[in-house]
C-alpha cells in the first residue's frame, strides 16, 4: 500500500491506495497549525503499513533536495506554516520514501499516468480556485527549475471592460489576481458558482484564461491541457476557452490538436476531484521507483 497526501491551505486530504492509481481509503480534515494539521496526518498512516508517501502540498515550497531547506514551505501568508518542514515531520514518523511536490505538479503527474493525458509525454494542468497554480510534465519529468513553476502569477492583458484592481497581493492584476475565485467575487460580490452561465462575469474569465493558456502552448507546447480547479466546474467555458485560444493563436502553432482546438485538448480532470490525491499517490510511486 501507498500513502498520499493532497496538502492544500484550507484542507488535507489523506489516503491509501495501490499503484495502479486505486484509491483504498479516503480521509480529509481541515488545515489548522502544521503541529496539529501533521500530526493528524501521521495518526492516519500509522497503521496503515504504507511503502512510500507522495506529498503535494500547497505552495510555495523548497523541492531543491540540495538545500537545507528541503521539505519545507516556504514563505507563505498561511498562519504558522512558514518554514515548516512537513517532510521531515513525516520522516520522524515513517522510514519510507517520500515523494514530495506541489499539489499542482502533483496533479498533473496524475492526468499523465492515470487521467487525461495517459499515455501521453507531456500534459500541462492548471488549477482555478481559490488561488491559479499550474504544473507540467515535459518529456515525462515534472517541471521544476530554480523553484517551481508559478504559472498562475503571469501578467496579461487586461479586458477593456474591467476596471477592477486585481485580488493578488504581490502583483495587484495577474492572472491570479484577475480570475482567481476570490477575484470573481471581489469584482461581481457574489461567489462564481453563484453567477448565471450568461454572466458578464464568464466573458473577463475566457478573455484572460484563453491568453494564459495562449502562453503556455507557445512555451511548454503541452500534448494535453487540462483545467481543473472550483471555477473550471463551469463547463460551459471550455468552448468558449477553446474558441478563443484558437483565434489568439490565429494559425500560427502548425500541430492539428492546437490548429484544432478541439474538446480532446483542453479537458476537464478526468480524474474529477481525486486528481490531487491521486497525484499524490503517483508521487508516491515515483518515489518507490527512485530508491
Amino acid at each position: 500500500m501507498l500513502g498520499a497526501i493532497e496538502g492544500g491551505g484550507t484542507k488535507f486530504v489523506v489516503a491509501v491506495g495501490t499503484p495502479d492509481g486505486q484509491i483504498q481509503h479516503i480521509e480529509s480534515f481541515p488545515t489548522t497549525t502544521p503541529e496539529e494539521t501533521m500530526d493528524r496526518t501521521v495518526e492516519f498512516f500509522k497503521d496503515k503499513g504504507v511503502c512510500s508517501i507522495g506529498f503535494g502540498s500547497f505552495g510555495p515550497v523548497d523541492l531543491n533536495k540540495q538545500s537545507p531547506t528541503y521539505g519545507h514551505i516556504a514563505k507563505t501568508p498561511k498562519p504558522h506554516w512558514s518554514g515548516y518542514d512537513v517532510v521531515g515531520h513525516l520522516k520522524r514518523h515513517f522510514d519510507v520514501p517520500v515523494g514530495f511536490d506541489t499539489d499542482v505538479n502533483g496533479a498533473a503527474l496524475g492526468e499523465l499516468i492515470f487521467g487525461a493525458a495517459k499515455g501521453l509525454n507531456s500534459c500541462l494542468y492548471i488549477t482555478v480556485g481559490t488561488g491559479i497554480g499550474a504544473g507540467a510534465v515535459v518529456e515525462g519529468k515534472l517541471v521544476h527549475g530554480l523553484v517551481h513553476p508559478e504559472m498562475g502569477h503571469i501578467m496579461v492583458k487586461r479586458h477593456p471592460e474591467d476596471t477592477y484592481e486585481g485580488k493578488c497581493p504581490y502583483h495587484k492584476d495577474c492572472l491570479e489576481g484577475l480570475a482567481a475565485g476570490p477575484a470573481i467575487e471581489g469584482r461581481w460580490g457574489v461567489k462564481a458558482y453563484e453567477l448565471g452561465d450568461d454572466h458578464k462575469a464568464w466573458e473577463f474569465q475566457t478573455f484572460y484564461l484563453a491568453q494564459a493558456l495562449m502562453n503556455y502552448i507557445l512555451t511548454i507546447s503541452p500534448e494535453k491541457i487540462i483545467l481543473g480547479g472550483g471555477v473550471s466546474k463551469q463547463l460551459h467555458l471550455f468552448p468558449r476557452i477553446r474558441e478563443q485560444v484558437k483565434e489568439l493563436l490565429n494559425g500560427y502553432v502548425q500541430h492539428p490538436a492546437v490548429l484544432e482546438c478541439g474538446d480532446d485538448y483542453i479537458v476537464p480532470p478526468a480524474l474529477q476531484d481525486r486528481a490531487g490525491i491521486t497525484g499524490a499517490l503517483a508521487l508516491a510511486v515515483q518515489a518507490l521507483e527512485a530508491e
